[in-house]
Order: C-alpha cells, then sequence, then structure tokens
C-alpha cells in the first residue's frame, strides 16, 4: 500500500491520497513493516544546483519519531547527502541487483543495521541520474524497474529491487528470531 499527499494514478498497489504522517498515526498498528521516504529536497543535491535546500522541511526525525512510537518493524530511505541524519544507514544500488543504474539510497532499517549488503559493482556502460546525458529519463526509469511511472515520478522512485531485497532480509531476520 502507497500513501502519499500527491495523487499517483499509475500506482499499481492499494493507493491512499493524503499525509503520509497522518495516516501512519491512524493506521500504522495495523501493519508488520512500514517504508517511509520522507521528502529528500532539504539534502538533495538536485534542490542545492536550482534553489535553497532550506526552503524544504527536514522530516526524517519527526518521521523516525512517529515510526518508532508505532512499535513497527520500519524502513526510512532518502539520498545519500541525508544518511548523516540516519542512523547507522545501510546504500543500496542498482548495481547490487543486476540492474544496469547507478542509483545510491540509502536506509535505515534498525534490524538489519548491521547486514553484509552486496557490494556495488558498477560498469561503465551502466546508466546515471543526469537528466538524459547518458539515456533517456525513460530508459532509466526502464531500467530501474518502475516502467508504470511517468519519468517526473521516477525521479523520485525507489527501485523495487532495492525494497525486495530489504524485506526479504527482514523475513530472514524474523524466521531467524523465531518469529516468521
Amino acid at each position: 500500500m502507497g500513501v502519499d499527499a500527491r495523487p499517483q494514478s499509475r500506482y499499481p498497489f492499494q493507493f491512499i491520497h493524503g499525509d503520509a504522517l497522518t495516516f501512519l498515526m491512524e493506521h500504522g498498528i495495523d501493519f508488520d513493516v512500514i517504508h517511509a521516504s520522507p521528502p529528500c529536497q532539504a539534502y538533495s543535491r538536485a534542490t542545492a544546483w536550482r534553489g535553497k535546500r532550506s526552503d524544504h522541511p527536514d522530516m526524517i526525525d519527526d518521521v523516525r519519531e512517529l515510526l518508532v512510537k508505532s512499535g513497527k518493524t520500519y524502513i526510512i530511505e532518502n539520498v545519500q547527502e541525508a544518511r548523516g541524519k540516519m542512523r547507522h544507514p545501510i546504500l543500496l544500488c542498482g548495481s547490487m541487483f543486476g540492474l544496469p543504474i547507478r542509483r545510491h539510497r540509502y536506509f535505515e532499517v534498525p534490524m538489519i543495521s548491521h547486514l553484509l549488503v552486496p557490494a556495488c559493482s558498477h560498469r561503465s556502460t551502466d546508466f546515471s541520474h543526469d537528466h538524459g546525458s547518458k539515456q533517456t529519463e525513460a530508459q532509466y526509469r526502464d531500467a530501474m524497474g518502475c516502467e508504470w511511472m511517468t519519468v517526473v515520478e521516477a525521479r523520485q522512485a525507489i527501485p523495487p529491487a532495492y525494497t525486495r531485497w530489504i524485506g526479504q532480509a527482514i523475513l530472514r531476520m524474523e524466521e531467524s528470531n523465531g518469529r516468521g
């Protein structure tokens, strides 16, 4: 299920149009695992190139506070520049999963924070999020595994392979702790 303040008409799963923090406070108890992606503009390099990071909210601490209060297993995702705000983040990249892309994202996942992750294996042919100098944005979106999105939506997206890997790691940890 996805929750976002902006409509996502092409989202392929159940979608709730609304404020994610309000939804978390009201319905967080209904979920086993909560994956949150606070807005990244307060940290993003693209924001620094085009404007001021200080014009955007820094919501990582507020989101974490709600997630911890929920008592649920949680994941917080954000851009490379936000890693200093995150607790024991792990880095994931498309090249770790055989995707032909370089897209580094950091994830705070307390349950698996000390798990060994695959190594990046960048290739010279990998796509990078460079807005069209090596590939079209549509090619980049498709390489991420997000074919249903517009290219504008894909700029904000996490490749599904990352979430799948984290979910499988959480399930393995739950099973090894006798809770799976």
